[in-house]
C-alpha cells in the first residue's frame, strides 16, 4: 500500500475522532460548534502544510533528476568524443 493511502487513511481517521469526541462532549451546542471549526480550521491548515511539504519534495527530486541527467549526458558527449579521437587515431 503506499504511503500517500496511509497517509490520507490516517488523516481522515483523525478528524473523524475529533469530530466525534467534539460532538460527544458534554458541552453546550455553540462551544462544541466553534470547536468544531476551530479543529476544522487546524486539519485545513496542517493539510496545507503537508501538501506544501510533498510538493517540495517532488519539486527537489525532480531537480536532483535533471541535475543528474544532466550528468549523464555530459559524461556520454566526453565518452563519445573519446572514442571518436581513438578510432582517428586508429585510422591515422
Amino acid at each position: 500500500m503506499s504511503s500517500s493511502k496511509i497517509f490520507t487513511g490516517v488523516l481522515i481517521g483523525a478528524a473523524a475522532g475529533a469530530v466525534l469526541g467534539i460532538l460527544f462532549a458534554p458541552e453546550k451546542g455553540s462551544d462544541t460548534r466553534k470547536k468544531i471549526s476551530k479543529k476544522s480550521s487546524d486539519l485545513k491548515e496542517s493539510l496545507k502544510t503537508k501538501f506544501n511539504d510533498l510538493v517540495d519534495g517532488i519539486a527537489d527530486q525532480i531537480e536532483n533528476a535533471k541535475g543528474e541527467a544532466d550528468n549523464m549526458i555530459d559524461e556520454g558527449k566526453e565518452k563519445l568524443g573519446s572514442a571518436k579521437s581513438q578510432i582517428k587515431h586508429s585510422l591515422s
